[in-house]
């Protein structure tokens, strides 16, 4: 059986010789007794505290940018988040952006469901909205209808809305398919405003989360419009909304007015905040979606927070000459007092993370282990009598070892006892 190394402690030799350097050039000894004690695992991990879901917002279209917010305001829903040529772009919540002009008439899908959503949450009459299963026609474009009573009927107001499909591609890309559909179901005198002849309509079946763009709906963003400043047209442009999950702090501002609107404006975030840690894959070990943890903050206090999520997006770190990637996962640890970090906008953090505990078990410090050239561990006992009453000056036995915790690890054998003697490194 021979040593090897000292766990934490260097080296250690049976023997020396040659120009080996003399005993006191070694690591200092001491004895100290096997201890019967509770452990509990607790790791500590390097974090960044900070706000969630950071995103940049570029301008959508042309102009000039002519208002923009300052940098830490909150912005929730129905207020401006920036304006350009004047015409504020404001914000709504939701998960599915705006993507297309909604100036059609009967168009359907979960943008325009998000438009109504918001409408209606801000106080505005939306009329009905037809229910999943209901099949809808769609209509020509605002701007291409030549009544001058193109705009929304009486019958939106009351629930009676004339409704339309659009889970399919948007009206510029419908073409040659539209006009070969019919228009079975749409009464004729409702297609022939100011003489126009007949207009086949395209039938979509309204899915569930699908939002239809009903006339009592463009009636309700015709007065929202007024209200914000924007021309009461009816028709929702891409620009005019900026849809987020929930209110949204502008962590910075990136250009100034006068500059061109298509361009990145600002970059925002959720008003929350949550440390993100980098774990390498091999160090995940017992973290758990939920699972306690303590979160030290940079003046020394701690306050309480939970593991949120363990992240599946998996970045690698080139580390050394070589390049090898060492893979980390993000764990992400929400903070349950937020009045603890309100004045820190972004700080490195430590994070507490209880593992497991066991009661009664034998433990040494850490650096009595000595590892074996064959493998596994060891103790040397202490000159003086084993647990047996013989002489043990010097002798290795080996150890089974558990958990580490605290500068001290679990050992178990056939020849280990409470109260033994041991070597260790001081």
């Amino acid at each position: 059986m021979l040593l090897v190394t000292g766990v934490g402690a260097g080296l250690l030799w049976a023997g020396g010789g040659g120009n080996t350097a003399g005993p006191e050039a070694g690591p200092k000894i001491r004895q100290v007794a096997v201890a019967k004690t509770d452990m509990s695992g607790v790791r500590e991990m390097e974090g960044t505290l900070g706000y969630d879901s950071v995103r940049t917002i570029r301008g959508a279209g042309e102009g000039v940018v002519t208002w923009l917010p300052k940098q830490g305001a909150t912005v929730a829903r129905g207020e401006q988040l920036y304006r350009v040529d004047e015409r504020p772009t404001v914000v709504f919540y939701g998960s599915t952006p705006m993507y297309r002009r909604l100036d059609t008439p009967g168009s359907v899908g979960r943008d325009i469901r998000a438009a109504a959503d918001n409408l209606k949450a801000l106080g505005y009459d939306i009329g009905q909205q037809p229910a999943p299963g209901t099949v809808v026609q769609q209509r020509e474009p605002v701007d291409q209808q030549t009544s001058a009573d193109a705009g929304p009927s009486t019958a939106g107001e009351t629930g009676q809305d004339t409704a339309e499909p659009s889970s399919g591609p948007p009206p510029s890309a419908q073409g040659d398919d539209a006009d070969q559909e019919t228009g079975a179901g749409k009464p004729a005198e409702d297609q022939t405003r100011a003489g126009q002849s007949p207009t086949p309509a395209r039938q979509v079946t309204v899915k569930e989360g699908d939002g239809v763009l009903t006339e009592g709906l463009m009636s309700a963003i015709k007065r929202w419009q007024k209200s914000v400043g924007i021309e009461p047209t009816g028709v929702l442009e891409i620009s005019d909304v900026v849809v987020t999950r929930s209110a949204v702090r502008v962590s910075e501002v990136s250009a100034q007015t006068g500059d061109a609107a298509a361009n990145d404006l600002l970059s925002v975030s959720a008003t929350t905040k949550s440390v993100h840690i980098p774990v390498e894959t091999l160090d995940l070990g017992t973290i758990k979606a939920g699972q306690k943890v303590t979160v030290v903050l940079p003046d020394g206090t701690e306050t309480a927070g939970e593991v949120a999520t363990i992240g599946t997006t998996i970045k690698a770190d080139q580390e050394g000459e070589s390049g090898t990637g060492v893979t980390k996962i993000n764990v992400t640890v929400s903070v349950d007092d937020t009045e603890a970090v309100k004045g820190i906008d972004a700080a490195p953090v430590q994070v507490r993370f209880q593992g497991e505990a066991k009661k009664g078990v034998l433990a040494v410090p850490v650096g009595a282990l000595l590892a074996l050239r064959e493998g596994g561990y060891a103790v040397r006992l202490a000159e003086g009598r084993s647990a047996e009453g013989r002489s043990a000056g010097g002798r290795l036995v080996p150890v089974d070892t558990g958990m580490f915790a605290r500068g001290l690890v679990e050992i178990s054998g056939e020849d280990i006892a409470e109260g033994m003697k041991v070597e260790a490194t001081a």
